[in-house]
């Protein structure tokens, strides 16, 4: 919840003496904290630079993880099939499944990271975080306090079940989240911070790098100039109540509080903060992505049409230190889509048409590649059609398959953000949408599951005939704000060598002593 500031006094001038660390990490997010844990793991001696006071965007977020091919948590709920292969072979589609642009990440990377998943998570399990096997009966985009493991992506859907046996791999860190809500991004992080300070991490906040220190000559990366305000102070105490209310409401999605909160943080930090110089000859450049800021955001398609997710650190500010010291970026123009309609999962048998009236995708998939064919197929225009039986079906189901926030946003959908007509011309006129054609959409749609036929667009499950007036539609066309407005996310960042971590130049060679980790690094969903 909102912090209350203190009252402001002047900032000590006196340079404060840090021991020159082994490795310098700037961000203290989930990517800065797990770099500074594996670092320390070794004997390193470890110093985390943050611009805010730790969390980024992970403490807002759902605390979920894509893991499988074994996990404890996936044999606790029967799913002993699920081996690295099976997960390689589904996220070697997935990830090929796209547009056509330049591969995020390449086959190497993806099959290491499927082989060592399992690993990983006994890893964060021994740091502390808690997960559990017990799984969600129901189609879901984040699962209720009741469950901790589900089907998080496209794995029951077609053609993803034909490549590999569908497993669940959504695994939801298991406690309190912050702020009354039930995402436990928050848990995932306090968890691991606390295993990095024992461990000896030392944590800089109110902390922003702004030069790297380079050797002349080779280039190489060996410090970083920052500014910092003085822990302890009365300017401290505010800058942290500035950035804890900030969170909060970016949480919630309540930009402009958000964006105020930030506003004066920053001014305070502009203020307040003074000038301190750190040599390593390691630097791991983690302070989050791009969303936040405007500039950077222009060139990316569709971003004036969605509500970009992260925290007011997501400036960009480590992409562009990268990038001082001669780093490459890739993905700039990429952008992930989250439109998800479910929970209650009835809605997904319902179906999603485009203004012409013709069927976009199979409403099976998950909501961001729903939401990518809506942008490459109808210019992010889509219109979900349903008819009674489907719609009194998802309003009983609202109870047991949705809790706060989230619940908030479905009885939107099902008690005022919607059209109703006795016919499917009439709520077609509504919507706007072509009335022949969207006549002929739905009979194909019915035939093909009367006859028992494979679906027109491939939907493989919670296929129902929509035959029984009234008839209701949801305009789901991407948006930036209002009750529907859509999140999104910048793909985009720094060009890195798979193996090692290290940033790349624009010749394709690494650039010594400098590293970049979670949404620094471009295609950075896939690494």
């Amino acid at each position: 919840m909102p912090q209350t500031e203190g009252h402001s006094h002047g900032a000590s001038s006196a340079p404060l003496l840090v021991p020159e660390p082994d490795v310098i990490v700037v961000g203290g997010g989930l990517a800065g904290v797990c770099a500074a844990l594996a670092a320390a793991e070794r004997g390193a001696a470890i110093v985390v630079l943050d611009s805010a006071h730790g969390g980024g965007s992970t403490a807002i977020s759902g605390g979920v993880l894509y893991a499988g091919g074994g996990t404890r948590q996936q044999q606790a709920a029967g799913y002993w099939h699920d081996t690295p292969h099976n997960m390689f072979r589904y996220l070697q589609h997935e990830v090929g499944a796209g547009p056509a642009h330049e591969p995020p990440v390449s086959e190497a990377t993806l099959r290491r990271f499927c082989d060592e998943s399992v690993a990983r998570m006994d890893w964060l399990q021994r740091h502390g975080v808690a997960f559990a096997g017990d799984l969600c009966p129901f189609r879901t985009s984040y699962p209720t306090d009741q469950y901790a493991l589900y089907f998080s992506g496209n794995e029951k859907a077609h053609p993803y079940a034909a490549v590999a046996d569908p497993a669940p791999r959504g695994h939801r860190v298991v406690g309190e989240g912050a702020g009354g809500m039930n995402m436990t991004g928050n848990v995932l992080w306090e968890a691991l911070y606390d295993s990095a300070v024992r461990m000896g991490v030392r944590f800089e906040f109110a902390s922003r790098a702004e030069e790297l220190l380079l050797e002349s000559g080779t280039g190489a990366v060996q410090g970083v100039r920052y500014r910092a305000i003085e822990k302890g102070t009365s300017d401290f105490a505010r800058h942290k109540a500035l950035t804890v209310n900030s969170t909060y409401y970016h949480q919630i999605s309540v930009s402009f509080l958000a964006n105020w909160y930030d506003r004066r943080a920053k001014a305070l930090w502009a203020r307040n903060a003074r000038p301190r110089t750190l040599t390593a000859p390691a630097v791991v450049l983690a302070a989050g992505g791009f969303g936040m800021n405007k500039e950077m955001m222009e060139s990316v398609p569709m971003s004036d049409r969605v509500n970009p997710l992260g925290t007011g650190g997501d400036d960009g500010s480590g992409i562009r230190l990268g990038q001082s010291a001669g780093g490459a970026v890739s993905h700039m123009d990429r952008l992930s889509v989250w439109r998800l309609m479910y929970p209650p999962e009835a809605l997904t048998e319902g179906i999603v048409v485009s203004p012409e009236g013709c069927r976009i995708a199979a409403e099976d998939l998950y909501g961001a590649s729903l939401s990518d064919a809506m942008i490459e197929q109808a210019n992010g225009h889509g219109y979900l059609i349903l008819d009674s039986r489907q719609w009194e079906k998802a309003k009983s189901q609202v109870q047991e398959q949705t809790q706060w926030p989230w619940r908030a946003f479905i009885y939107y959908l099902l008690y005022w953000a919607y059209q109703r007509a006795g016919s499917l011309e009439g709520l077609a006129q509504k919507l706007r949408v072509d009335p022949s054609r969207i006549v002929a959409t739905v009979r194909a749609y019915n035939d093909a599951i009367t006859s028992d036929n494979p679906d027109p667009v491939g939907k493989l499950n919670y296929r129902s005939v929509i035959a029984h007036g009234p008839f209701y539609g949801i305009d789901i066309s991407i948006r930036k704000s209002g009750m529907l407005m859509t999140p999104g996310l910048p793909l985009g960042g720094l060009k890195v060598e798979e193996t090692s971590g290290l940033v790349l130049n624009k010749d394709g060679r690494t650039i010594p002593g400098l590293y970049a980790a979670g949404k620094e690094r471009g295609g950075n969903l896939f690494k």
